[in-house]
């Protein structure tokens, strides 16, 4: 709060004593009061005044100063009202109050919003669960007549049962604290876990498997990594090129382990590369190539930060895509 500011607010409270003054001595010189005695009440009023306006602001500049510098080192900026002290004169008592009562608003919506969140994620993994029995049904059938077009239906309903897959993570992709098992695991295994979940496709699409140096120890949640390296793949193989390859391979640093998916596949351009993590981006290859959501990679990397993991990508257009995670050494804590 400005000392000018302040003066100027009080201008017509200043104005005013300024008559009650000029009042003040006129009547004192009319009833013929010495010089001296008006001179002294004189005095006294100006100083009296002069404290007062001194000790306010101070008072007042204080308490507003002291607001918004703990609004400048919020982080939530929300938490204002549970940072300031409540003060002692009308103004800011007011204002102490009209943020408990927004805050305390706040809250509640949040809170209602949350609930409504959550009732939508358990119907959501309610309803990932019931359509999954036929699904398996439906797979049952397939095994015991098996032909050309059940073959071809079968692909239909290992892609249907993937997108269900991804709902359900989706789903729990903000609660990932809830529902995880860190632990040290071998590199080598969860990839070759990972290829034969996905192994129908890379088949069918005949892509060739290389794996390389993965003898790692790491750590983190089996399922969810395979979630990640799934959704990784599946990608390798939409956009795949003739003679599709995908290989694994990792690297030993001091302080972390990085692990490589590289693909020999159409490649991204490099403008849509900051982008490719975005959710609901599918760039000018998802229109061309394949039937794209967006959400794969967008999901794979909200899971690496979960999990501690830092994602990235590097691309050249017709010469293929590597996507690297890199798992901090001897980490075991999620963020």
């Amino acid at each position: 709060m400005r000392l000018g500011s302040f003066l100027k607010n009080r201008s017509i409270f200043l104005l005013t004593q300024g008559l009650v003054l000029s009042f003040i001595i006129i009547l004192l010189a009319v009833v013929d009061i010495g010089i001296y005695a008006i001179i002294y009440v004189s005095s006294f009023f100006i100083i009296t005044n002069v404290v007062a306006f001194i000790f306010e602001y101070i008072r007042k500049n204080n308490f507003y100063k002291g607001v918004l510098q703990n609004l400048e080192n919020l982080d939530k900026k929300f938490l204002l009202s549970e940072m300031v002290e409540e003060p002692n004169f009308d103004e800011g008592i007011i204002l102490y109050q009209i943020l408990k009562e927004t805050n305390k608003s706040m809250n509640d919506n949040i809170a209602k919003y949350k609930i409504s969140s959550e009732e939508y994620r358990e119907y959501i993994e309610t309803w990932v669960h019931e359509i999954k029995t036929p699904i398996a049904s439906t797979l049952l059938i397939i095994e015991n007549n098996n032909n050309e077009v059940t073959r071809n239906i079968r692909t239909e309903i290992d892609k249907l049962d993937a997108f269900v897959e991804q709902a359900l993570f989706y789903s729990r992709s903000n609660n990932v604290e809830k529902d995880y098992a860190i632990r040290g695991v071998i590199l080598k295994d969860l990839v070759n876990q990972t290829i034969k979940g996905n192994s129908r496709n890379l088949i069918e699409s005949k892509v060739l498997i290389e794996l390389q140096k993965l003898d790692y120890e790491i750590f983190t949640d089996s399922k969810w990594f395979e979630f990640i390296v799934s959704q990784i793949i599946t990608n390798s193989i939409k956009y795949k090129k003739d003679n599709p390859k995908i290989v694994f391979h990792a690297i030993e640093n001091d302080n972390n382990i990085v692990f490589y998916i590289t693909d020999n596949g159409i490649g991204i351009p490099e403008n849509e590369l900051s982008k490719v993590f975005d959710k609901g981006f599918t760039g000018q290859n998802g229109r061309k190539y394949a039937k794209s959501t967006g959400i794969g990679l967008y999901l794979a990397q909200k899971l690496c930060h979960k999990l501690g993991l830092s994602i990235g990508i590097t691309s050249k257009i017709n010469e293929g895509t590597t996507i690297f995670i890199t798992f901090p050494r001897g980490h075991h804590n999620l963020r």
